[in-house]
């Protein structure tokens, strides 16, 4: 029988025992990491729970672990997510090495800082080495520092170890892809897994070598962004045992984490010490001057009287169906305006009300006779809630769409209208929250800025805000919402930081930012009549997407040098009937008039997936992004293809810089099936067939590019769509969209393909897609060779004037590179360098 022995460890903080059950973390909450307690601090220097030696010393000064005399390893893990905050409000006095004494300050950190930028201040203090323990006791209630007991160790004698038997395998490279690197997060996981197998496995890292079954011992390879890892493993199965070590590795390296925010999204900022400044997030990037005003949402107030199921089930089914036709105009006016990211948001909205864990809770109330109001209140209030507890960030912070949805079916089924009230002229918004409804509603000629509680770099509202040039911050503490109507501000996005009360110095400082902002989109503008050409000579056409002749004027405005996306959708929208032949034929003109010789692609009809015409009455599928839409869709309603095909060739009369392209072409007999019938209306018209494209939009077009571009005569490359169908992820799903990213390694090589296809019959390129006007992809869309991009009108100044600063041979370079990547992450490190 082993020998025993207890160790009392002192509590190294003043505060309220809490049960790592409660821990908002499951690495805590499941003792991944270890066992023992967190403390809900009252004070802000950490105190040496007993005698001993630390042994690591996290960079991010957030954590350490000491060991006991006795051999207890020993973790303080200060908050939760505070690896995210990079070493900012902490301040470890002691590293790996030193001898300390029970009692002895370790570590100081600024608790209202934390507490503003982290998810929680909930401290733990965990045995890690719990091989060692038998035992785990702690009290309950409030504990002293330095004085109370916070832990008894029950200890056990070490046994013997397995002895390992056969030989030694090794796993290829691994390469660091999460941000904020091997933390104790991945590492608990590591070294639970790891622990499941009786032989012996090492991890290697540098010149480092660790106990991949000690967390203690993995954390203090200090593993970084980018740092290559090797597994090892030793004895019976050890191939096997690398093999689901690998696979636990590899899933966490790749997953940067619920907190990254997307690529456009500015980092986190500095937090503000001076009492005047309120520190959040940047959603949106800029800085505003304006008056406060508080957006506070009018609640829908109605009966909740019972109701008989037979009554209430029609009542709330019209509701949700009436709900789902509102977002259908929003999602089709969105999507016909360019507006994809937006468009992606109310395109979820919309599944939202088919996802049946919100059904079955409804028809849960429903069935109890609570009445369709009541039981639709409950049933998304619950669902909300239950998402916004979870520990992914992301995932949690998609609680706004459901209750923004939920919002809109129960204004519906208790039929009341909701009035907006009126907004003041240059006021800045400030919200406990606000849903992508409110900010599509809003008069952004009024708004200068928006700061909430909730929300972050990545929700829905800031893909809007950005959108609409918004300066917006996420993540502000609760005290916005006591600042009174009418006070003077500075949001100051770039820097996460909203200031009160600023002095007349600090207004002037905004107003100079703000001007040279200006000045910068200005000088953009003035020059968007020159041509865009990198420094060692090369041109690349920048073009403008447009959904209206209107648009094309602006386009034109802007410096834009043709048209490169038409999308004749603008035409067929928010009517009962298809448009006639004189109509389109008369749009058509209007956009191509308003580039008059140059050159102008409009799109045929892309209808289907995510975009519906009530009118067409087209089947319910399945999977409607897989199902007829695009070109699929035209070639199975001849008479609808045939009436545009018309209309086209008529507009081209007088217009010889007026090409078409195909939509969603996935196969070769598709598009000659198409350009056939272009071919029969020219000739039964008299007039010579325009120029016809393929747009690229899914893989197998890609990688049929070299047979395509025989038969076509330019190529346009939809990144939103062929991301999506690259990645297999939804764009609309909100729990995937941040990840359908065009800067995907996978989605540059299909832009790789499709360029080298084209080569091949010397066939010119261009991008269509969101990622023509994002700055930071333009250096990878040059240097993969593409000839055109075309950018919403707004962008076409900026996109200029940034490959003007490029060299295209560097940006060739920097593309070669980015090919030979594996991960998504992995390419974001490499734009960080951003050539010049």
């Amino acid at each position: 029988m082993d020998q025993q022995l207890t160790l009392r460890l002192l509590s190294p903080l003043d505060g309220e025992i809490v049960p790592l059950d409660n821990v908002p973390d499951p690495v805590f909450a499941q003792r991944i990491a270890g066992d023992g307690v967190s403390v809900d601090p009252t004070s802000s220097v950490v105190l040496a729970p007993c005698a001993g030696e630390i042994i690591y010393a996290h960079p991010a000064g957030h954590a350490f672990t000491l060991r006991s005399a006795e051999g207890a390893e020993l973790m303080i893990h200060v908050g939760v997510d505070t690896v995210q905050l990079k070493g900012e409000g902490f301040s470890l006095k002691v590293r790996a090495g030193d001898r300390v004494q029970a009692g002895q300050p370790l570590l100081e950190f600024d608790a209202d800082l934390v507490a503003t930028k982290a998810r929680s201040l909930l401290t733990q203090v965990l045995a890690v080495n719990m091989d060692i323990v038998s035992a785990v006791k702690h009290p309950a209630g409030r504990v002293r520092a330095g004085r109370d007991v916070l832990l008894e160790l029950t200890l056990k004698a070490a046994t013997a170890s397995a002895k390992s038997a056969g030989g030694t395998v090794a796993s290829g490279e691994l390469t660091v892809a999460n941000p904020t690197g091997f933390h104790a997060r991945p590492a608990a996981m590591l070294a639970q897994e790891a622990k499941r197998f009786a032989g012996t496995v090492r991890l290697r890292c540098g010149g480092g070598v660790a106990n991949a079954k000690s967390l203690v011992s993995i954390m203090s390879l200090n593993i970084g962004f980018g740092d290559k890892l090797v597994l090892e493993a030793e004895g019976p199965g050890a191939a096997e045992i690398l093999a689901a070590l690998a696979a636990v590795v590899t899933r966490v390296l790749d997953a940067p984490g619920a907190e990254a925010a997307p690529a456009a999204a500015p980092a986190a900022p500095r937090a503000a010490r001076d009492p005047r400044a309120l520190a959040g997030v940047c959603a949106s990037p800029g800085i505003a001057v304006g008056k406060a005003f508080q957006a506070r949402q009018e609640q829908v107030e109605a009966a909740e009287a019972k109701e008989e199921p037979a009554a209430a089930r029609p009542r709330l089914a019209s509701a949700i169906e009436a709900a789902k036709a509102e977002l259908e105009i929003l999602l089709s006016k969105l999507s016909a305006e360019g507006a994809t990211e937006q468009a992606a948001v109310f395109g979820a909205h919309r599944e939202l009300l088919e996802d049946p864990e919100l059904l079955d809770l409804a028809e849960g109330g429903v069935a109890k006779g609570a009445g369709a109001v009541a039981a639709w209140r409950g049933a998304y209030q619950e669902y909300a809630r239950n998402l916004s507890r979870l520990d992914n960030k992301l995932l949690a912070g998609r609680a706004v769409d459901i209750r923004d949805v939920g919002a809109r079916v129960l204004r519906l089924v208790a039929g009341v209208s909701l009035k907006q009230r009126e907004l003041p002229a240059g006021c800045i918004l400030l919200a406990d929250e606000l849903t992508p409804s409110d900010i599509a509603g809003l008069d952004k000629a009024k708004v200068a800025g928006l700061c909430t509680v909730g929300g972050g770099a990545s929700s829905h509202v800031a893909i809007f805000c950005r959108a609409a040039g918004l300066p917006a911050i996420a993540a502000a503490p609760a005290a916005i919402l006591d600042i009174k109507d009418g006070e003077q501000l500075v949001l100051d996005a770039d820097n996460g930081e909203l200031r009160l009360k600023p002095e007349q110095a600090e207004l002037a400082a905004a107003a100079d930012r703000q001007a040279a902002g200006a000045r910068r989109r200005e000088a953009a503008v003035s020059a968007s009549g020159q041509s865009a050409r990198t420094k060692d000579g090369k041109h690349v056409h920048v073009l403008a997407n447009v959904g209206s002749a209107a648009d094309a004027k602006e386009a034109a405005r802007l410096g834009a040098e043709g048209v490169g996306l038409c999308r004749s959708e603008f035409l067929f929208l928010d009517r009962p009937s298809a448009p006639g032949e004189e109509e389109q034929q008369a749009a058509y003109a209007a956009v191509a008039g308003a580039f008059p010789g140059k050159e102008v692609i409009i799109r045929v009809l892309d209808v289907g997936g995510d975009k519906h015409l009530p009118y067409l009455q087209l089947a319910k599928e399945e999977n409607p992004f897989l199902g007829e839409r695009g070109i699929r869709l035209l070639l199975a309603r001849p008479e609808l293809l045939r009436a545009q095909l018309r209309a086209l060739l008529l507009a081209s009369r007088g217009n010889p810089g007026l090409k078409l392209m195909f939509p969603m072409v996935s196969e070769v007999d598709e598009f000659r099936e198409a350009k056939a019938a272009l071919n029969r209306e020219a000739q039964a018209l008299g007039i010579p067939a325009p120029k016809c494209g393929v747009m690229i939009e899914v893989p197998s077009a890609a990688l049929l590019s070299a047979h395509l571009a025989k038969e076509a005569d330019f190529f346009s490359i939809g990144t939103n769509d062929l991301s999506q169908y690259t990645l297999a992820m939804d764009r609309g799903n909100p729990k995937l969209a941040g990840r359908a990213w065009a800067g995907d390694p996978s989605v540059l090589k299909m832009i790789d393909l499709t360029v080298k296809g084209a080569r091949a019959h010397n066939r010119p390129v261009g991008v269509c897609g969101g990622a023509a006007g994002d700055p930071q992809l333009v250096p990878l869309l040059l240097g993969l060779g593409v000839d055109e991009l075309s950018a919403p009108p707004p962008a076409v100044p900026l996109i200029k004037a940034a490959i003007r600063e490029l060299d295209h041979g560097a940006c060739q370079a920097l593309a070669a590179q980015a090919l030979e990547l594996g991960t998504a992450a992995e390419v974001r490190a490499l734009l960080a360098g951003k050539v010049k």
